[in-house]
């Protein structure tokens, strides 16, 4: 008997769309997705290291998806029978930090039964993890084998000038207007890791609203000052 699905209200962030992930060197990553969310019960497997982007192609995934469902590997892994319980009805899932899960039997008996209910109702399933499917220690083989089937992925990580951009698309998602100087003179002030960058650019819209002021070069200064 399963156990009852756990009702799940994991909200996605208006700011995760395919419209606002800056490629960089991912050009064929991004091809290979819009080519997965158009096809039926395939499964595709996104790895690189943190802050290349993979939750924010994972949730725009399921922004592009209606009815999808993106979980992450904690919650995973907290209750994965109850979590993973009656997804075969979800069009798309989409798995966050997969690797999380490995080397945990219950958890991954869990992902295997999920597999096979999804490929047996013809939906896809969405992973995303720090390496490559064979790089995780998996202690059930069959998982192993299935995982190693999707199709796979490597994510880049952005150079500097893919920073900016990555920066301007945030700001113009937010209607804002960030200069393409002044987003590289945030780069040379703060961490470049892109949830500081983006956290910084939040702390700099809401003092932008509040003083009705453009965010320009001085008033990065003054921000950064205060």
């Amino acid at each position: 008997m399963r156990p009852p699905q756990l009702p799940l209200a994991l909200a996605l962030p208006d700011h995760a769309t395919l419209d606002t992930f800056e490629p960089g060197d991912n050009a064929l990553v991004l091809k290979a997705l819009e080519r997965f969310l158009g096809a039926r019960g395939e499964r595709l497997w996104l790895w690189g290291p943190q802050g290349a982007g993979k939750s924010h192609l994972l949730q725009a995934a399921c922004q592009r998806v209606p009815g999808s469902q993106w979980l992450p590997g904690a919650l995973v892994k907290e209750a994965p029978e109850a979590v993973l319980a009656g997804l075969e009805r979800v069009p798309l899932v989409a798995l966050d930090e997969v690797d999380l899960l490995a080397g945990d039997r219950a958890a991954e008996e869990a992902l295997f039964d999920l597999c096979n209910r999804l490929q047996a109702a013809g939906q896809a399933l969405l992973l995303a993890a720090s390496g490559a499917p064979l790089s995780h220690r998996w202690s059930l083989p069959d998982l192993a084998s299935r995982l190693a089937a999707a199709s796979v992925f490597r994510l880049q990580p952005l150079d500097d000038d893919g920073r900016a951009r990555a920066l301007q698309r945030r700001a113009a998602a937010r209607g804002l207007s960030l200069a393409e100087a002044t987003a590289r003179y945030i780069l040379h002030r703060i961490p470049r890791d892109p949830a500081s960058l983006f956290a910084f650019l939040d702390r700099l819209d809401e003092a932008a609203l509040q003083s009705q002021r453009r965010i320009t070069i001085p008033f990065v200064r003054e921000a950064l000052g205060s």
